[in-house]
């Protein structure tokens, strides 16, 4: 029993040096397949090569998603600036993210890089936050920001400063008025399409976006009666 408990003891540790034997590149690659966030920062802490992997593994990644795992602020913001060739942020529900966590984010490398970023449905967050992390995403091209409590501002900060944005969801965003849905669809010319759904905005209003840009899909309006809407 004693040498078999030695042979599973040795056994075990052979392992644990067959990982340690990876290479670099190839230990990274296995790190990007942990489903959790949290999971990647464990792995962190083993030692001082594999936080060295961790690094590589977030630094190649394109796309990051927080979704339902309860990231905090430092968390969060810590990983997107290792994360510094990413495309695709997604910190919607679940997370515990604020405001000091989106001017945090705001100062990593990737931002202005970004086209796509998600922040459905964080309670948390508000205009002082939202303002900083668009003002610096000059690339964004889709933008969910659906079911938080922005107002006109945000909408100003994205028109001011993304540009290029295609879509945007404000689903529920109900504090945002016709004015600054004008302001967005002034400015973001290549706008194509925009999610209306839950705000409290006239939807006689949206007539008026239509002769700014005409081919704009406008989606999920409610019935509007004696007005040319185009509706999808």
């Amino acid at each position: 029993m004693e040498k078999q408990q030695q042979h599973d003891g040795d056994g075990g540790g052979a392992a644990e040096g067959d990982i340690e034997r990876l290479p670099a590149d190839l230990l990274a690659h296995v790190l990007t397949l942990l489903p959790l966030f949290r999971d990647l920062s464990m792995a962190g802490g083993v030692s001082r090569r594999w936080r060295r992997a961790v690094e590589r593994s977030l630094a190649s990644r394109r796309r990051l998603s927080f979704a339902g795992q309860r990231t905090g602020d430092d968390t969060a913001a810590r990983l997107v600036r290792a994360a510094v060739n990413l495309r695709d942020l997604d910190i919607c529900w679940g997370c515990h993210i604020t405001d000091d966590g989106l001017i945090k984010i705001s100062s990593a490398a990737c931002v202005g890089n970004l086209t796509s970023i998600s922040l459905w449905g964080l309670a948390g967050i508000t205009d002082k936050g939202v303002v900083h992390l668009v003002s610096r995403a000059y690339s964004l091209q889709h933008l969910n920001i659906g079911g938080t409590f922005i107002t006109d501002e945000s909408l100003c900060a994205v028109a001011n400063s993304c540009t290029n944005l295609k879509s945007i969801i404000l689903w529920s965003c109900r504090h945002v008025t016709e004015a600054g849905l004008v302001a967005l669809v002034n400015k973001c010319q290549r706008l194509e399409c925009i999610n209306v759904g839950g705000m409290r905005v006239p939807p006689e209003s949206f007539v008026g976006l239509l002769s700014i840009s005409p081919a704009l899909q406008i989606r999920s309006i409610p019935q509007i009666l004696n007005a040319r809407v185009q509706v999808s």
